[in-house]
């Protein structure tokens, strides 16, 4: 399979402010990254990226006819173009504005104003959603390997499902909350559970605390996905409910990758 390297990158820069446009543009230059379609607006981004088409959507956060929440979500709605990755830029840090796009599935968030390795590690993270390769594990042939998916957002979970299918994971049921997998749980057998902390009904936790101390499912492991941070306080004890491996929204590929040859591979 070929991969793409960061100089054969087409990007759209979606960003109001010309002279934004300009700074960020010449930063992208010195990362190598020379194919920019610069725009200004919700339209204009939507219009590019219908007529041409991009390898990746690199946006600011608030535009006179929207939000850059209303890009995001209209790629990843339409079919064919939903495969593209997503990179915000912005100066937001109001955790409630940030989750909604952590929740829709980009694929990294990126500071204002940021620094070269700020930027080279958002580049890296959206290069590998483009360049996945299936992940090649010992004790399992990858695509038999029967994934639960949970997560209370449907733009999550077919971002998670996006990355999951790019490593080689194709056999995926889906739930909408802890009670509904735990439906799922009683009906079908799985070798793998991937669920969001945040949910309505029963969260995370409390499904990981079932899957665990129930016998018929005890020894499945069990990935919660998280838009707080790991390190987080009310993080720091979720590993005593059972769960192998906790990893951030963004839902980054390599990162991902790493869990699961750990987690499959025993």
């Amino acid at each position: 399979m070929y991969n793409i390297s960061l100089s054969e990158v087409s990007i759209i820069l979606v960003e109001p402010s010309d002279t934004q446009r300009k700074i960020i543009t010449k930063q992208l230059a010195a990362a190598d990254i020379l194919q920019v379609e610069a725009v200004s607006c919700v339209k204009e981004a939507m219009e590019a990226v219908s007529k041409h088409g991009a390898d990746l959507v690199v946006s600011a956060m608030y535009f006179e006819d929207g939000s850059g929440l209303d890009i995001i979500k209209q790629i990843k709605s339409d079919e064919s173009l939903a495969s593209i990755p997503f990179m915000l830029i912005s100066s937001e840090n109001r955790v409630e504005k940030l989750e909604e796009f952590k929740q829709s599935g980009v694929a990294a968030i990126l500071p204002k104003p940021f620094t070269p390795e700020n930027l080279s590690k958002a580049l890296n993270a959206s290069l590998d959603l483009i360049n996945s390769e299936e992940l090649d594990l010992e004790l399992f042939d990858i695509n038999e390997v029967r994934v639960l998916l949970v997560d209370d957002s449907k733009l999550a979970r077919n971002h998670i499902c996006r990355v999951l299918n790019s490593l080689g994971l194709q056999k995926i049921e889906q739930a909408e909350n802890g009670a509904q997998a735990l439906t799922l749980l009683k009906d079908n057998t799985f070798d793998l559970v991937v669920t969001d902390y945040n949910m309505p009904e029963m969260d995370g936790r409390e499904l990981s605390e079932f899957i665990r101390f129930n016998p018929d499912t005890a020894h499945i492991p069990i990935i919660m996905v998280t838009s707080e941070s790991t390190s987080s306080l009310h993080m720091a004890n979720i590993h005593q409910t059972g769960v192998n491996a906790l990893c951030d929204k963004p839902f980054e590929v390599n990162e991902v990758r790493s869990m699961l040859a750990s987690l499959l591979n025993n």
